[in-house]
Parts: structure tokens; sequence; C-alpha cells
């Protein structure tokens, strides 16, 4: 489906604000709100990605500017806080292969079919695996923060303790999202059909 410029700006600043808004770890409800930021990347794939040059770029800032802003806000110094060591750069290459499942599963989707939530799996499978090899384990071998002696045993358990989460968080948010682009395109065919109606008549 392609998309205006304006329509492209819309939704950037929509995934923006999603990312702005669970980035910062909300408690609502007595419920914390869970970082969307992986669904944001592979949403942007998707729905943006001819438009990489800027909007990755663009998201990628305001994660980093959103992480410094709230660990100023709890008082301490962002370079010496647990989260961020050599290893936070690489949150580059992990955030860039979930914009790259997105993308690929655009290129190959081929409309609301039920092959396009086969590839949608696939796709988003891929790139979330990828990116948390790429974050959990840039952390795990580079941070100074973790504990000698590493070995790929203690790795490979430390990515079992956290894998699922990652993955159902961003699976939900991306269903969300998925759920919204079926909308806008039956809302947009419905609209559609009714000016094509008008004009006969």
């Amino acid at each position: 489906m392609a998309m205006t410029r304006p329509q492209r700006w819309v939704i950037f600043l929509a995934l923006a604000l999603v990312m702005a808004v669970t980035r910062i770890h909300l408690s609502l409800f007595n419920h914390d709100v869970r970082d969307a930021s992986w669904a944001v990347f592979f949403l942007a794939g998707f729905w943006l990605r001819g438009s990489v040059r800027w909007a990755f770029p663009l998201l990628m800032a305001e994660a980093v500017l959103v992480d410094y802003l709230v660990i100023r806000g709890q008082g301490l110094d962002f370079w010496s806080h647990y989260c961020v060591s050599p290893a936070y750069w690489a949150l580059i290459p992990a955030y860039f292969s979930l914009w790259l499942g997105g993308s690929w599963l655009a290129r190959h989707q081929r409309g609301l079919h039920l092959s396009t939530l086969g590839l949608a799996v696939v796709a988003l499978l891929a790139s979330e695996a990828a990116c948390y090899v790429i974050s959990n384990g840039s952390f795990y071998w580079i941070s100074a923060n973790v504990p000698q002696p590493r070995s790929l045993g203690a790795w490979f358990e430390n990515m079992g303790d956290w894998y699922l989460p990652f993955l159902t968080t961003t699976a939900f948010y991306v269903a969300i999202g998925a759920l919204l682009h079926v909308l806008v395109i039956q809302l947009a065919r419905m609209l559609g059909h009714a000016a094509s109606r008008d004009l006969r008549s």
C-alpha cells in the first residue's frame, strides 16, 4: 500500500509516541507498562520501509534520549548506569535487525491473506531472536557489570531466563499494530467502495 509523505510522518510520530510513553516504564493501574521499543522498530520497518535513512536514525536517537532522561531523572550519571556500557552501542544493530524483519515482511506480504500471517510470524520470530542475541550477548560478553567468570553455559542460561518475556511483549504490541493495519485497510476499502457507488449514481 503506497503512502504519501504526510501519512508516513503520521505513522512515524505515532510510533515515536508509543515508544516514548512505554520506554519510560510507567506504572498505570498498579501494572507496569511494558516497553514497546522492539515492536516499534519492527512495525516501523514494515510501514516505513522506504524511509530508513531518516526514520531509523530518528527512532534510535529517541530511544537513547528517553534512556538518558529516565536515568538522569533518577539522579544517576548516564554512563555509570548498570544498563549502559560499551555494549549499549550494540542496540543499533539489534534494533536494525527488527527493522529489517519488518521491511522483509513488507516486501514479501501479499495483502490480507493467511500466508501473510505466516510470513509475519516468521519475520517476527527471526528478527526478534536476532535482536535478542545481539543485545543480550553484547551485554553479557562486553559489559563490566556481568560478574566473572563468563561462560557459554551461563550465557545460554541467562538468555533463557529473559527470552520469553521479551518475545511475548514484542508479539503483543506487534499484534496490536497488525490489528490496526487490518482495520485501516478495511476502512479504506469501505470508503473507496462508497465513493465509487456515489460516482456511479
